[in-house]
């Protein structure tokens, strides 16, 4: 399934990631899942938000930069093997991950958040 995410800009400094935790949690607005990537000079944290045009516009607002874009939500068995499977899929259709990271669901299940290079073809492989 396609939905929105957030990439968010942070400088690299004390207190950034802290603020804009701030501000989702006191908007009501819950960080159902996240990853943090960074360089030298500033963090780029990838976010899945319940209300994601609502977060992106309050963090613009307090002068964060903020990009919507779309990731594909996979759910699985939380069992060895299970991720390879779907990734050697998508490899083998030609569809690069840009990036990926997953987190626990319910009842026993994986969830990963990629980014593929070919959405299209992406979205064909996995309604397969």
């Amino acid at each position: 399934m396609k939905i929105k995410q957030l990439s968010v800009f942070l400088q690299n400094k004390l207190g950034r990631f802290s603020e804009m935790a701030t501000i989702l949690g006191e908007a009501g607005i819950n960080m159902q899942a996240f990853t943090v990537a960074e360089n030298a000079e500033f963090g780029i944290v990838r976010l899945i938000v319940g209300d994601p045009e609502r977060a992106a516009r309050l963090l613009i607002e307090r002068s964060f930069a903020v990009s919507v874009g779309e990731v594909f939500l996979l759910e699985m068995p939380d069992e060895p093997g299970a991720l390879a499977a779907r990734v050697n899929k998508l490899s083998d259709a030609g569809v690069f991950i840009e990036y990926m990271y997953a987190f626990s669901g319910a009842n026993g299940k994986a969830v990963v958040a990629l980014k593929p290079s070919d959405a299209v073809l992406c979205e064909k492989v996995l309604g397969e």
